[in-house]
């Protein structure tokens, strides 16, 4: 039973996590408007490729995994 309540508490951090950059990334101005980001608009139409927002989130995410697979060793 203590590994599933880990698990669990576990999930709710990550979940929490989520939660703030969600809530953060809409106050970021340039998010979204990177160079490389694609934005189609036509009269009924918009699509919005992030291809660029995409990336950097990319490699954000994957220094700070490294970094907590670096301190839980």
């Amino acid at each position: 039973m203590g590994d599933i309540g880990r698990l669990l508490i576990g999930m709710g951090v990550v979940l929490i996590v989520i939660g703030a950059v969600l809530l953060l990334a809409g106050k970021v101005p340039w998010l979204g408007r990177l160079p490389g980001d694609i934005l189609i608009e036509r009269e009924n139409v918009r699509i919005f490729i992030p291809i660029g927002t995409m990336l950097l989130l990319s490699l954000v995410l994957t220094v700070i995994a490294n970094l907590l697979a670096r301190f839980w060793r």
